[in-house]
């Protein structure tokens, strides 16, 4: 997938193409095309297209310009709520069903208290579709009618998505919202702890992946979705800034830190934590950090009797 690099809406969009059945990466462009790390990663990865969307190797959206040498299909429409729609409508023609549930998140919000719905998208294969805090597009409002009573999920508070939103969105189906205060490390924790049913991370025991990054650094929220849907199947945390741990993701991941079980911690579960960026987004200190209240601790711990 091909993105323009000022476009966070077509990017937190995009994230669900990252998981099923695509698995599509995502590579950000500028106004002159492919910036070098782009083009060497594409060159890198040699896609070898998807009969699925026609034989392309790259799927361009909104105002990303196609790369050349290679095939490609367009994405486009006529705004950020739009083009949504027509991302969500290509997810579901490959998935071969209607969505029964969406993510909705606000195109005017912080974009990093966004954040987060790009890795739940591409982990529950949950297309994302766009509102603003005050009110809900005519596109986002014609496609939820379209759906048929889909089940809404909220990411982010009434600072990001007003309460009359959230009540004029009830009009198209249940909705949940998934609320972890108003500042985006919080939030992140609140995404990853969430679960309805088979939707959500439901991240409350030890054993996962975490990927982690910087809420100055909005664009590695989508960049880093396929290690959401692949892998350690991995929810987001967010960073407020390089050299601080917040609060909220200490408390949480003080929660999740496993223990050693009375037979070693060889037998034990591990946590494993991706860290999106350079020192300059995560700083050394900051990862020591994380080693420290990710890795296996002497607290005694419940070991799971071995199945057959």
């Amino acid at each position: 997938m091909l993105v323009e690099e000022g476009d966070w809406p077509a990017a937190l969009s995009a994230s669900t193409l990252a998981g099923l059945p695509l698995h599509a990466p995502l590579l950000y462009t500028n106004a002159h095309g492919l910036p070098a790390a782009s083009a060497s990663a594409l060159a890198a990865m040699r896609p070898t297209g998807a009969a699925s969307v026609e034989g392309a190797q790259a799927i361009t959206l909104g105002d990303a310009p196609a790369p050349t040498g290679y095939g490609s299909r367009s994405v486009r429409a006529g705004d950020s709520a739009a083009l949504a729609v027509s991302i969500e409508q290509l997810a579901s023609a490959l998935r071969k069903r209607a969505p029964i549930r969406v993510i909705v998140t606000a195109l005017d919000a912080p974009p990093a208290m966004t954040m987060p719905a790009a890795g739940l998208a591409a982990e529950s294969g949950t297309s994302i579709l766009l509102v603003e805090r005050s009110r809900v597009p005519r596109a986002t409002a014609v496609e939820l009618r379209r759906l048929g009573h889909p089940s809404i999920y909220i990411v982010g508070p009434t600072s990001v998505v007003s309460g009359q939103v959230e009540r004029e969105l009830g009009a198209f189906g249940p909705v949940s919202r998934i609320d972890g205060g108003s500042d985006p490390a919080g939030n992140s924790v609140a995404v990853a702890r969430y679960s309805d049913g088979s939707f959500g991370w439901g991240a409350v025991e030890p054993g996962h992946g975490i990927v982690f990054a910087n809420a100055q650094r909005p664009l590695d929220g989508p960049a880093a979705a396929p290690l959401a849907a692949t892998g350690d199947y991995a929810p987001l945390l967010v960073l407020e800034n390089a050299e601080a741990l917040p609060a909220a993701v200490s408390a949480y991941l003080s929660d999740l830190q496993p223990g050693t079980p009375p037979t070693g911690p060889v037998h034990g579960v591990y946590n494993h934590g991706w860290l999106i960026g350079d020192e300059s987004a995560i700083s050394a200190t900051t990862q020591a950090r994380l080693d420290a209240i990710l890795q296996i601790s002497p607290r005694p711990a419940t070991e799971a009797e071995a199945g057959a």
